[in-house]
């Protein structure tokens, strides 16, 4: 046996719903609008933020990444990288949640077009400029800390060791880091110390890498 519907009308609508239905209404027409009042105000604020870090980044600090020992150097190189692909993709994020994307509206079908059909558009694009304002905002935070850390890392790393001189003596081979000559002597910053050779009993001089592990008389 078919089941037959009947559809008949509710009960009539009262001040509170009519009321309802206006502030709903309201809300509606002027959400996209509000929407990109605030990513204007994120855009600005975001802005205002970086100038500050680009400042604190200015700091004299130490300015050449190949002065950094491995692997520090390749931990800022890719940090920047990073930092860059975030900070592109934050900024396009936030100019499209505070501006609209490039392109034409689509009215719905109808000329002219019903005002429900027109509020649900305003109201898909406010959806649209939401979630590109929140991965904006979450893009643009992260690039400042990648920043932050490459700074951090090209000022706290450890430097990258310099050439080693291996000087031969009657007395052995003495070998470090060169600090200063002077006197006619140099001296050398080894691993047990400061130790100044005098330039006129040296036999030979040499440029290693790495001192050997044990100076052989």
């Amino acid at each position: 046996m078919t089941a037959h519907w009947q559809v008949r009308p509710g009960p009539p609508g009262t001040p509170a719903d009519r009321q309802a239905a206006r502030q709903t209404r309201e809300l509606l027409a002027g959400e996209l609008s509000r929407a990109r009042e605030a990513a204007l105000a994120w855009r600005n604020g975001l802005a205002a933020l970086f100038a500050g870090l680009l400042g604190f980044g200015l700091v004299k600090g130490r300015t050449d990444v190949g002065k950094l020992a491995s692997p520090y150097d390749a931990l800022v190189g890719g940090a920047l990288l990073l930092c860059l692909l975030c900070g592109t993709l934050g900024a396009l994020l936030l100019l499209r949640a505070a501006h609209g994307a490039p392109t034409g509206v689509r009215l719905p079908t109808g000329v002219p077009a019903p005002a429900a059909a027109l509020h649900l558009g305003d109201h898909m694009e406010t959806r649209r400029t939401v979630r590109a304002l929140t991965r904006g905002v979450a893009l643009t935070i992260a690039c400042g800390a990648l920043l932050v850390t490459a700074v951090a890392l090209t000022w706290y790393g450890p430097e990258k060791a310099g050439p080693r001189i291996l000087v031969r003596t009657p007395s052995g081979v003495v070998c470090g880091t060169p600090v200063r000559t002077g006197d006619g002597r140099l001296l050398l910053r080894t691993d047990a110390g400061e130790v100044a050779v005098r330039l006129a009993r040296a036999e030979a001089f040499a440029a290693v890498e790495a001192c050997p592990a044990s100076p052989s008389p």
